[in-house]
């Protein structure tokens, strides 16, 4: 089951369990769209991967499959970022 993280990894935006802004990798990376879009083009800092849309977890689940507290808060380094997707 999705963690549902509560905030961008990058730039510490609030994301909410209904945010239809929060992207996410495989391994449950959480990107704001804005983040995702003009900072990581696309591609996850850590994983190498690719992110899509996470879902919303309805509102009617949170009580018995409550949302992750736990927040994640690493700045990207934009510069070492770009270099290494720029070699692949």
């Amino acid at each position: 089951m999705l963690e549902i993280r509560p905030t961008c990894e990058n730039c510490n935006k609030s994301l909410p369990h209904d945010s239809k802004e929060a992207m996410i990798c495989t391994f449950e990376c959480t990107y704001c769209k804005d983040c995702v879009l003009n900072v990581l083009q696309d591609v996850c800092p850590n994983c190498v991967g690719n992110f899509v849309e996470r879902p919303i977890r309805p509102k009617q689940l949170l009580e018995k499959y409550p949302v992750s507290s736990k927040t994640i808060f690493k700045p990207v380094n934009v510069e070492v970022h770009l270099k290494r997707i720029n070699s692949k």
